[in-house]
Order: structure tokens, then sequence, then C-alpha cells
């Protein structure tokens, strides 16, 4: 008797912290991408929303969504960090990608490589999200997937 009332509350203790857990790594349904890198945002700040593209999205094209989180969060190959989970400790995009804005423009702008480029914050959500928003367009046969500056960035304030 002493001892099913042990491994009952052993149980118990057990279920309780592992929802805490899960409780403790949730992340929100939606965020805005605002970086306090830049002085000034010269375009309306994007509001990403995780939960669609988790769920509504991946589900609509799944080969695009074989790295899970990874599509998104990478290592500083590009690599798609694997086996992420909601609220794991993820890097904001601004600690590698340093530079604030885009890359010089002009035919005074320097030449860059693409990692060179890819050292600009805006430089580097761009290609992410754009080169995504352009493959799932191309993957469903459709344009639900914005690609144009307005349909992402709501206007400034």
């Amino acid at each position: 008797m002493k001892k099913s009332l042990i491994v009952s509350v052993a149980v118990g203790v057990a279920f309780l912290f592992a929802a805490g857990l899960y409780a403790g790594t949730t992340v929100p349904d939606s965020v805005k991408m605002e970086c306090k890198g830049y002085e000034k945002h010269t375009k309306g700040i994007v509001e990403f929303s995780h939960k669609k593209h988790a769920e509504e999205y991946a589900a609509k094209a799944p080969e695009l969504y074989k790295d899970g989180c990874g599509v998104c969060h990478h290592d500083d190959k590009g690599q798609a960090l694997k086996d992420l989970k909601a609220g794991a400790d993820v890097k904001n995009c601004f600690e590698c990608h340093k530079k604030p804005g885009e890359k010089p423009k002009g035919k005074d702008a320097p030449k860059l490589d693409k990692k060179g480029e890819l050292e600009y914050h805006a430089e580097a959500i761009h290609e992410n999200c754009k080169g995504c928003h352009k493959e799932y367009n191309a993957k469903t046969g459709k344009k639900d997937a914005p690609e144009t500056c307005t349909k992402c960035h709501p206007k400034s304030e």
C-alpha cells in the first residue's frame, strides 16, 4: 500500500514537472519583427505568425517544412538547425546579421559577395523570407505567400 502511494505521488510530480516544462517552452502565436539595432525603421514592422507558419502553411506544403523550425532558424553556414522545438533557445537574427538595414546600393557601393551581403540584417531576413515565399508559391501554384514589400510591411505610422 505504501509503495503504491509513493509511486502515485512520483508519477504525479513527474506529470506536473513535464507540464511545467511544456508550458515554459511555448512561443507567442505572433511576433513583431522589430530590431533594436536600427536607429529608425524606414518601413512598417512585419508581424510574423509562428502559428500560421508552423501549422497552416506547413500542412499545405509539408516538403518545405521537413526541417521544422530549421526552415527559418539556421546555423552560421545556413544549414537548418535540426530538432528544434517550440521555445528552444535560438538566437535573434540580429545577433549574427549585425549590420542594420540593407546592403549599400549605387555605383559607389562596395562589391560584396553573398557572405558580405548577408551580414546586413535586412538582406538576410529578406533572403530567408522571400526565398521561402517564392518556393511556397511555386509548390502550391498560388500566390498566397507575399513577395513584395507592402504585403509584409504595413504602412509606417
